[in-house]
């Protein structure tokens, strides 16, 4: 039996750990945490809507379930040619036919970003939000700047969904609370249109919902730095904030970086259309830590991440049957998701050929939801996987 190394324990590795198993391979996966976070519902972790401990899956239950190894320790270093990596906890792994790399990005690190929490940053930093938000809501009022970052040498690089989400998930909770008026929202962004990927619908459509929540935009200014008191801009203009929620944009994983692997300008991984890392025939890169090729508008997002996760299994799995049909991800890259506003939802999509935004009041809010238990009941085995989900 053949055997295939996983590091990172994300949506990327986790897939590629249950189908390389499917396909009868010995799988150990290396993790830095002992579950699997389910980070699109973690917007509701702030506004008390979901507790933390039901967004962890943990990584002995998959385990148990899928038949497959874990170690968890971080991954210190990478050495590809040398078919060694080196971990913080002193292993070192060198016995395996296949590396697959799943590690995931580093976050940019602009000046003074300690004084902001990010929803897509570590998972504990969601019930840190909650208790930021719950002093302020004991306090009676306060001002909230929501927004995130670009990377100029990877667009792909950028997530705003999950910002956008818990924005209006937070505007919603002040209104049912009463308190609504008494809080100053704001979104921010470097970018003139934050959003603009989604397609010129969506851009209109979010327009209105700013208006009509009286939300502020301060959009099209760099960020110069964070201070403990809000948002310092590059002409020295000064956004005001009890409370900063930023995302990061994304860049090459630390570890990758100080690598022998071939990476972007970005410091992300080269791989080919069937995620095969350039220069090697046993390494693979799944997930945010690749450079994903395509269109300006390309996203890296779970589902494109797990596409590749079930992709690379099953290539690798081709390659020992001697098929020569390979699949590759590009032709799956699109945008999709249900972007949830805490009483609704709006579902969003685009490819090469279209884009669009249907909104789904009520039912989309709970729709999302659903979807939570679903990818947790489902990565358990206690329910079928859905096709494409």
């Amino acid at each position: 039996m053949k055997s295939v190394l996983i590091l990172g324990g994300g949506f990327a590795g986790v897939e590629s750990a249950i189908y390389l198993r499917k396909h009868n391979y010995k799988v150990t996966l290396v993790s830095d945490r002992d579950f699997f976070y389910i980070y699109p519902t973690s917007i509701w972790v702030p506004t008390h809507d979901v507790k933390f401990k039901n967004l962890c899956v943990g990584l002995k239950d998959l385990k148990r379930v899928h038949g497959f190894n874990t170690i968890i320790s971080e991954v210190q270093s990478i050495q590809a040619k040398q078919k060694r990596i080196t971990l913080n906890n002193g292993d070192v792994l060198s016995d395996f036919d296949y590396l697959i790399i799943a590690l995931g990005a580093s976050k940019m690190k602009p000046k003074g970003v300690q004084h902001t929490l990010s929803i897509c940053g570590a998972p504990q930093q969601s019930m840190q939000i909650r208790d930021k938000l719950d002093a302020l809501i004991k306090q009676g009022s306060g001002k909230l700047a929501f927004g995130f970052g670009g990377n100029p040498k990877d667009s792909s690089a950028v997530r705003g969904g999950p910002g956008f989400e818990l924005l209006f998930n937070v505007h919603n909770m002040l209104a049912k609370k009463g308190l609504r008026d008494k809080f100053e929202l704001t979104f921010f962004a470097p970018m003139q249109q934050p959003g603009a990927r989604m397609g010129d619908k969506a851009l209109k459509m979010m327009d209105m919902i700013f208006k009509k929540n009286n939300i502020h935009k301060q959009f099209g200014k760099k960020i110069k730095e964070f201070v403990t008191g809000g948002v310092i801009f590059e002409d020295n203009s000064k956004l005001e904030s009890d409370f900063t929620m930023f995302i990061p944009a994304g860049e090459g994983h630390s570890v990758v970086k100080s690598s022998d692997l071939p990476q972007n300008d970005a410091g992300f991984i080269k791989i080919n259309d069937f995620c095969e890392v350039e220069g090697f025939d046993y390494v693979y890169a799944v997930g945010d830590v690749s450079a994903i090729k395509g269109p300006s508008w390309r996203a890296k997002q779970g589902h494109i991440a797990e596409v590749m996760a079930r992709n690379t299994a099953y290539n690798i799995y081709a390659k020992d049957t001697n098929k020569t049909k390979l699949k590759g991800y590009s032709e799956h890259l699109n945008i999709l998701c249900v972007m949830d506003s805490g009483n609704g939802a709006a579902f969003v999509y685009r490819d090469g050929k279209k884009a669009k935004m249907i909104p789904m009041p009520i039912i989309g809010h709970w729709l999302k939801k659903g979807w939570g238990h679903y990818c947790r009941l489902s990565k358990l085995g206690r329910i079928p996987r859905i096709p494409g989900m």
